[in-house]
């Protein structure tokens, strides 16, 4: 199968991209979620980490590039409508949020319709400011 042919299996959005999750492989967690172009998926397979797409700097974006905690990609799914990736990962320390928690979904809502509000309910591993110089 050529590059092109497993690359146009994805149904790519109206901007050419499609919305990744990352999964811990050992725990099941899930530990975030991003977006990939044709370029980041390439270069994730190319190095066996994951590269994703950053919207807000709009440029590829290696995980752990500058904070070290990068993914080491496991497997590859594609979901059945072929417009959601998952990557079942390794996360190097299990820091995988720039705020310093093992999970970007650390805040869980408690209570009810009209009472109700978002907690944080995981632990900061590590200072966000020790991380990111």
């Amino acid at each position: 199968m050529s590059a092109a042919k497993w690359l146009n299996k994805v149904r790519w959005d109206e901007h050419g991209l499609v919305p990744v999750i990352a999964q811990e492989a050992a725990s099941n967690d899930v530990l975030m979620f991003a977006w990939m172009n044709r370029d980041a998926l390439s270069k994730t397979v190319e190095l066996g980490e994951a590269v994703y797409w950053s919207r807000s700097r709009k440029k590829l974006w290696h995980k752990g590039e500058e904070s070290g905690h990068i993914q080491k990609v496991m497997e590859i799914r594609l979901d059945c409508d072929e417009d959601v990736i998952l990557l079942k990962i390794e996360q190097v320390d299990s820091i995988a949020c720039h705020t310093g928690r093992h999970s970007c979904f650390f805040q869980k809502f408690e209570g009810g319709l009209n009472d109700g509000d978002w907690e944080a309910v995981d632990p900061v591993l590590k200072d966000p400011e020790s991380i990111y110089k």
